[in-house]
């Protein structure tokens, strides 16, 4: 076991500060690329489907979810602590299954990758940004799995909620959760300012 008490900032706290900080660099400059090819090329801007801003309301929903599930652990409230992580994992399985539907919708239209650059930078950062919430869905998965098989019997329940290791966890997550719904947002909106421009 790690002796936290030698850290500044626990190093999960740090990763999660230098994951999200090398996040946001790559999306801007996704953003900053998609920005420079159209300006320079003179080039139209991509319609955005709307299952993109419909998608937000999934993603807004289950940080939601998932923010009600931290209040509940706090208060102890086990049975409503567990039903929130599941529906924040079933919506936002949602949101993956509602975004592969949008790009189904973009190939039926005949927008494919190679369309043009505007269509490849659409695929591309909605492809990334996919991704990386395909890569927060496990630790959302073994949260709700632990809880399930853990939370059981009143002494159980005790030691799962009094674990300072699954609070700090739980949290890092959580700020996970919302930073992804931060970004989904921004490049919804990027994406709809451009088409205005």
């Amino acid at each position: 076991m790690v002796d936290n008490r030698n850290y500044l900032i626990h190093p999960k706290t740090l990763a999660l500060c230098l994951l999200l900080l090398g996040v946001t660099s790559l999306f801007l400059g996704f953003t900053g690329a998609y920005l420079y090819a159209r300006i320079t090329g003179g080039l139209e801007p991509m319609n955005l489907p709307v299952l993109f801003i419909l998608n937000t309301f999934l993603l807004l929903l289950s940080s939601y979810l998932l923010v009600k599930g931290m209040q509940y652990y706090k208060n102890d409230l086990t049975e409503a602590y567990k039903r929130n992580l599941g529906l924040t994992l079933l919506i936002t399985i949602l949101f993956l299954l509602s975004q592969i539907v949008a790009w189904k919708q973009l190939y039926n239209k005949g927008v494919f990758v190679d369309h043009s650059n505007m269509a490849s930078y659409l695929y591309i950062i909605s492809g990334v940004h996919f991704a990386h919430v395909i890569i927060g869905i496990p630790f959302l998965a073994i949260f709700y799995w632990k809880a399930l098989k853990t939370m059981v019997e009143p002494v159980s329940v005790l030691i799962y909620f009094t674990d300072p290791d699954k609070k700090r966890n739980l949290k890092l997550l959580t700020i996970y959760w919302h930073f992804l719904d931060a970004l989904w947002i921004y490049l919804v909106l990027f994406f709809l300012l451009n088409q205005l421009i």
